[in-house]
């Protein structure tokens, strides 16, 4: 098993008991452990029928080397039915409203992921579109910087983020990619209709297919210094003023 087949920490793991229950096939605490917040995280546990195992603390330090896994661990099942790209569209058409999405052409840094990740659920995206390659996954550390949003947006892992881009478009949604070199601010963008954004790796920004494939690119104002910002405080610029043109 790797570790994206495992969640950590008290509060990751509580976040997946409420909005993904199934998920779960076992839960690993370490012994001698039995505090009140605990104890509630152990009743939801049974009650989903959740088997749980007692270990010494030190073997669950070997599981997950590194992580901050404060003596609770839960074992995913299968991940056979991850979102993938051809889920795409049959969720696009069972909204009941314009989509609002957010796409990451090759975030690498599992921190950057899962700060995205709980932009995105704070900002209402309804779903979030990644790479298989090249890109982080949803490791545990995602899980933990996500602060339980990893559990409760969508995540769709494509194997052709090209081919996927395109699909968005040929269902009318408009891509509008971030970049420093863009000739338009973000204020000047319509961010009303149905939307994807798209951002594009630590350092190198988005990937020149990517660009091609986007309707639009803007940029976000600079007033200082530095040249640019980081990935998730990017997209939480970018999808703040989105929700604040669509409410």
């Amino acid at each position: 098993m790797t570790k994206a087949d495992f969640v950590c920490g008290l509060h990751a793991v509580e976040s997946l008991l409420r909005a993904r229950p199934g998920s779960v096939d076992e839960l690993l605490v370490a012994e001698g452990r039995t505090d009140r917040r605990l104890g509630e995280l152990l009743e939801s546990a049974v009650a989903g029928g959740i088997t749980i195992t007692r270990l010494p603390r030190r073997e669950l330090d070997v599981l997950l080397p590194g992580s901050r896994h404060q003596g609770v661990i839960a074992r995913l099942a299968s991940t056979a039915a991850a979102l993938k790209e051809a889920d795409i569209q049959p969720f696009l058409e069972a909204l009941d409203h314009e989509p609002l999405l957010l796409v990451l052409d090759g975030v690498q840094d599992p921190h950057n992921l899962g700060a995205c990740l709980r932009t995105a659920d704070a900002a209402g995206v309804d779903a979030v579109i990644v790479p298989r390659d090249r890109a982080a996954g949803i490791t545990p550390t995602v899980h933990k910087v996500a602060s339980g949003a990893a559990d409760t947006v969508p995540v769709f892992t494509v194997t052709n983020l090209a081919r996927a881009l395109r699909k968005l478009k040929e269902a009318g949604v408009w891509l509008y990619g971030a970049s420093d070199a863009a000739d338009n601010s973000l204020y000047e963008a319509d961010f009303r209709g149905p939307l994807a954004l798209v951002l594009g790796s630590e350092g190198t920004g988005m990937r020149r297919l990517t660009q091609d494939l986007c309707d639009f690119q803007v940029a976000i104002p600079m007033a200082g210094r530095v040249s640019s910002l980081n990935v998730s405080v990017a997209a939480g610029v970018l999808l703040y003023e989105a929700r604040r043109q669509r409410m």
